[in-house]
């Protein structure tokens, strides 16, 4: 089993930035991909960003260019620097870890508890 707790969101102006952490505990070995989703009132449940045990990154076109993913193996812990956030990137932000490669898409995720991100015009 693993667990995943995220902190690091709030409100902020458009424009603004946020980092996004997320700790992970329990069985770490198994974890081969993580990222970050989120999901907006009467939106899908979209991906964000992934990162692989090898630190191989993967973007939404949306966010490239503006948000970077990352992780820290020695404190088991996933970032996601957010920076020129829009009042489109509102939404719940989730990390996510999954034991499979990542180029398979997340198949058997493990979720975090999720952190509310509001950008205000």
């Amino acid at each position: 089993q693993v667990q995943l707790s995220e902190s690091g969101g709030g409100s902020v102006q458009a424009g603004g930035s946020l980092r996004l952490s997320c700790v992970a505990s329990g069985y770490i070995p198994i974890i081969h991909c993580m990222g970050w989703f989120r999901q907006a009132p009467g939106k899908e449940h979209d991906i964000v960003a992934s990162i692989d045990s090898a630190g191989s990154t993967n973007y939404a076109d949306s966010v490239k260019g503006r948000f970077t993913v990352s992780q820290d193996n020695a404190k088991n812990t996933l970032y996601l620097q957010m920076n020129s956030l829009k009042p489109e990137d509102t939404a719940t932000y989730y990390c996510a870890a999954d034991p499979h490669d990542c180029s398979g898409g997340f198949r058997e995720v493990y979720w975090g508890q999720g952190t509310q991100v509001t950008v205000s015009s």
